[in-house]
């Protein structure tokens, strides 16, 4: 590989890391050419974008970026690595996990969330579980509306009641 197509690896993962909030570190080292192209069916398929370069570019790439968070995932940058980009944090997780169901690979290194790093295989169900802004914000939006809902119901069920006592009331001969 020449110097000019190092460059152009670097260039291009340094503007994916720009691009995309939250990328993975995974180990696909194992995996035959049909289930790397099943994997990759599987990301392209859920708006994941998946990319394999040697360590030292993905390094370099990241050195470049002049983020100081990514310094954690150095370590882990060994053996084969497959980066996984994504604009919400969780659908790699749920990826990887809907994989490794029938794989035994691809396994977690790290990963990076909105500015968190996560170190290790064993937090793959974190990662997986983790909720994207969208559902965060529809959840509070249900929660702020539960209790309107609850007032309004009580008002239009005492108001029908109400309604009928001051009808009687008014009806009623003195």
């Amino acid at each position: 590989m020449t110097k000019d197509e190092k460059e152009i690896i670097i260039k291009t993962i340094a503007e994916k890391l720009q691009q995309y909030p939250n990328f993975y570190i995974t180990d696909t080292s194992s995996l035959t050419s049909d289930k790397s192209s099943d994997l990759r069916r599987l990301c392209f398929s859920k708006g994941v974008k998946i990319y394999v370069a040697k360590n030292s570019l993905i390094r370099k790439a990241m050195e470049k970026s002049g983020n100081a968070a990514y310094e954690p995932l150095f370590a882990t940058l060994k053996g084969t690595t497959a980066l996984m980009f994504s604009e919400t944090g969780n659908i790699p997780g749920k990826l990887i996990k809907e994989f490794r169901k029938k794989n035994d690979k691809p396994l977690l290194k790290s990963a990076y969330i909105d500015t968190a790093v996560f170190i290790g295989d064993n937090q793959l169900d974190a990662l997986a579980t983790l909720k994207s802004k969208n559902e965060l914000i529809g959840e509070i939006i249900g929660l702020l509306q539960s209790p309107a809902k609850n007032v309004i119901s009580a008002l239009k069920s005492s108001g029908g009641k109400l309604a009928g006592i001051v009808k009687t009331l008014s009806e009623r001969p003195e």
